[in-house]
């Protein structure tokens, strides 16, 4: 396994010079989403949900999350989890969602694994409104289920680190907000983000592979991100801009911990350099820490390697405290 790289004030991430045999599309797979998912090699969590399915909105049967508490009194800090999958793919039951919320527990964290409605039933920006609705839901029912609604955490890896970067970056985004979708007297701010191998901005993923080994092909009419969008990225750049994080990037953001591998070949690690690089601009490195994890792809072991997985726990333990 890979040790994780130390803290880095400025970022920088070579480009791969060749295409790992697991990312390379397969079964009908569409190109950009990944076989398992990170974490698919991982075993997934032993923990019970006290709610599951619970309804956070009702347009949709997508709409729903489960519910972890730990042990013990509360108020506690709670985590949302967003599982990856192109948007068009992925459960929160799902071993990429759920790996890791153990030891969430263990470390005093309520955790929340939800879904979201994917690209096939909603285009951008649903899955984000989705989210949101997660948070304020969650915040609406915090004495219910001892959740502390002062300390609430996003972590999500590919879609799920866009949308998790989303959720950091988008705090007073009227557009993405989706009151509709219930609990509009809550807030959808989030006090910490971490962020693994999120796409940022879609209309440059396919420039920042060129040259190498990578597919180019996020700009085609059958790319997660286009379908994520209804119609090829590049024609609809202000769709493509509505979902970048860069966007709404201030000084009053959520700190966060982004983790790239230098070998992925589904998203750009200059993605993730993009926004470390725009959050700096913004508030300063304080509060924003970029790692890149040396020959590491779009997910796997080295990003739930136990010394990685404990600067993700110090990260939290930092920026939410414990129960």
């Amino acid at each position: 396994m890979i040790a994780p790289t130390a803290e880095v004030s400025v970022a920088t991430t070579e480009q791969p010079s060749s295409t790992p045999a697991a990312q390379m599309p397969s079964g009908g797979r569409p190109a950009g989403v990944m076989p398992g998912g990170p974490g698919s090699s991982m075993p997934a969590t032993t923990a019970t949900p006290i709610v599951k399915d619970a309804a956070y909105a009702n347009i949709s049967t997508a709409q729903q999350l489960d519910l972890y508490v730990p042990e013990g009194e509360g108020p506690f800090p709670v985590i949302v989890t967003i599982h990856g999958g192109g948007f068009m793919l992925g459960d929160k039951a799902d071993a990429m969602a759920t790996t890791g919320i153990d030891q969430l527990l263990e470390a005093g964290y309520a955790v929340a694994s939800i879904n979201y409605r994917l690209s096939s039933e909603a285009l951008a920006p649903a899955q984000i409104q989705d989210a949101k609705a997660a948070v304020r839901w969650l915040r609406a029912n915090a004495v219910t289920y001892q959740l502390d609604p002062e300390r609430v955490g996003a972590w999500g890896a590919s879609a799920g680190g866009n949308l998790a970067a989303l959720l950091g970056t988008s705090c007073d985004a009227a557009a993405l907000e989706g009151a509709e979708l219930g609990n509009a007297d809550q807030s959808s701010c989030v006090q910490a983000v971490v962020d693994w191998f999120g796409p940022t901005d879609f209309l440059q993923m396919d420039t920042q592979f060129a040259g190498t080994s990578c597919p180019q092909t996020h700009d085609e009419a059958n790319s997660p991100e286009s379908q994520l969008l209804g119609a090829p990225i590049q024609s609809v750049p202000e769709q493509a801009q509505l979902v970048n994080p860069l966007t709404y990037i201030d000084a009053n953001d959520a700190p966060f911990l982004i983790q790239h591998g230098t070998a992925d070949c589904n998203v750009p690690p200059q993605q993730s350099v993009l926004l470390y690089d725009a959050l700096v601009a913004a508030q300063g490195d304080e509060n924003v820490t970029f790692i890149s994890i040396e020959g590491a792809g779009h997910g796997g072991e080295q990003f739930f390697d136990a010394a990685n997985f404990q600067v993700v726990l110090d990260f939290f333990a930092k920026h939410l405290g414990r129960s």
